[in-house]
């Protein structure tokens, strides 16, 4: 059995160092006279195409009194524009064999229409006629504020654990753009007027504020010529003004109880504030994040089940049976990010024990190097997700954020290369640094009802 395990891992490491590199992302990159920044990539393995325009503005430029004001508008955005009627663009996507949708986080809004390639046109037209003359009126703002509420009554106020997230936000950053949640409150779209809609367009959905991407099969010079046709005459705005994400260095642990009513199990979740993505220490800590609750591919990706041969999982789950689940990641933002650990337990056990055993675990990080077989787990995970890249849609969102969120799209064939680097001694470096006592936020979930709410989680956006 020992000769059998030693082969395995001798074979994993050969696959690492052998494995075949994933072709780079050849793409164009130019801007239009009204700073609409376009990226064209082709790919003429199958007659589809992708295109996804990121807007620069998340939940991060709101103000106070305004928040949620971002989601909204991915919700406005579908309801009609000057020449695309209500329901109209949807009909016409899926009427022409395509997909599309919206998505929202702290960072940035992305559109996307997934077509097939005879129908580039189509795509164009529709982005263009809504970023140059969205439909604003009080009916579809009400229909749209209306629907976001039930959202947020669906996705976060009546489900299991909803409110957890929110305060992990509130409990990890001071400053106001990552302290309020992406969904917002209701009394804020409560208070959002016509007139505070048309003024957050006018600011932030102009073509000097965003980034068109298309992947697929297409001609670069051709595509480009009918991206400034539909584009080239949107007149650019006064560039919004910059948001400050800094944040000031905390002093000592934050930690609070929430009774959910809706909760069948009490949970632990613990969370750290950590760089920016694409710092050294922001890959180190993904990494040790994979390790600890991961399943081996999770660079800076959000949630996750815990890996079966992550420590957190043997530990909590396999050996003590103190967690029915447990997992760590960490998201991706433009601004300071987020080292998060979450475990629910099992009936009967004690939230105190499993965050002392969390809190044994991280103190394994800073006294000894992780072992050359986790490392290498990870990196095979991580070479297995790039792969993901082949889809022609995650391609042009990753061109089309890399551009509007860290001006560098090239990012796409760096970051991977990136993730592989990072050693033994970057994760305890990085460890010792901030995932410290004072640094920790700890929110304990416990039920206090029938838990008969929903059981799907919280929004992911």
């Amino acid at each position: 059995m020992k000769l059998f395990a030693a082969f395995l891992l001798t074979a994993a490491l050969s696959f690492a160092q052998n494995a075949t590199k994933i072709p780079k992302i050849v793409f164009t990159d130019n801007t239009l006279d009204n700073g609409l920044r376009v990226i064209i990539s082709e790919d003429h393995y199958a007659p589809v195409y992708a295109i996804a325009i990121s807007y620069k503005v998340g939940s991060r430029n709101e103000v106070k009194g305004r928040t949620g004001f971002a989601h909204l508008f991915e919700h406005m955005m579908f309801k009609g524009s000057e020449n695309v009627g209500v329901g109209e663009l949807d009909y016409l996507i899926y009427t022409n064999g395509g997909n599309m949708n919206g998505t929202t986080n702290t960072d940035r809004t992305l559109y996307y229409e997934v077509l097939p390639k005879n129908q580039l046109d189509l795509g164009l037209f529709l982005e263009s006629d809504r970023m140059r003359g969205l439909v604003i009126t009080q009916d579809n703002l009400e229909n749209q504020r209306q629907a976001v509420k039930e959202e947020r009554r669906l996705r976060v106020d009546n489900v299991p654990y909803g409110q957890t997230s929110e305060k992990m936000e509130e409990l990890v950053y001071d400053s106001f753009p990552y302290h309020h949640s992406v969904i917002g409150s209701m009394d804020d779209l409560d208070a959002a007027s016509v007139d505070d809609v048309k003024q957050f367009f006018k600011t932030y959905y102009a073509p000097n504020n965003a980034v068109l991407a298309i992947v697929g099969d297409v001609n670069a010079k051709e595509a480009l010529a009918k991206v400034k046709k539909y584009f080239g005459t949107i007149p650019r705005q006064d560039p919004p003004k910059p948001v400050d994400l800094t944040e000031s260095k905390k002093d000592g642990e934050r930690k609070t109880t929430i009774q959910d009513p809706l909760a069948r199990l009490p949970r632990v979740d613990i969370a750290y504030r950590i760089p920016e993505t694409g710092q050294p220490d922001a890959r180190a800590l993904a990494v040790a994040a994979s390790i600890l609750g991961g399943g081996g591919g999770g660079f800076g990706g959000r949630g996750g089940g815990g890996g079966r041969s992550s420590r957190l999982y043997q530990e909590l789950v396999d050996k003590k049976e103190l967690v029915v689940q447990v997992s760590a990641s960490t998201d991706r933002r433009a601004g300071p990010s987020m080292f998060h650990i979450s475990a629910t337990l099992r009936p009967g056990k004690k939230p105190e024990e499993v965050e002392g055993l969390i809190s044994e675990e991280i103190a394994k990080l800073h006294a000894e190097p992780v072992t050359t077989k986790e490392l290498q787990r990870v990196r095979i995970g991580v070479e297995r997700a790039a792969e993901s890249r082949l889809s022609v849609l995650n391609r042009a969102q990753t061109l089309a954020d890399d551009a509007a969120l860290y001006n560098d799209p090239n990012r796409i064939n760096t970051d991977l290369d990136q993730q592989l680097a990072v050693t033994a001694a970057d994760i305890q470096r990085a460890a010792k640094a901030y995932l410290v006592a004072s640094n920790r936020v700890v929110v304990e979930t416990q039920p206090t009802g029938g838990g008969r709410g929903r059981r799907n989680g919280p929004p992911q956006n």
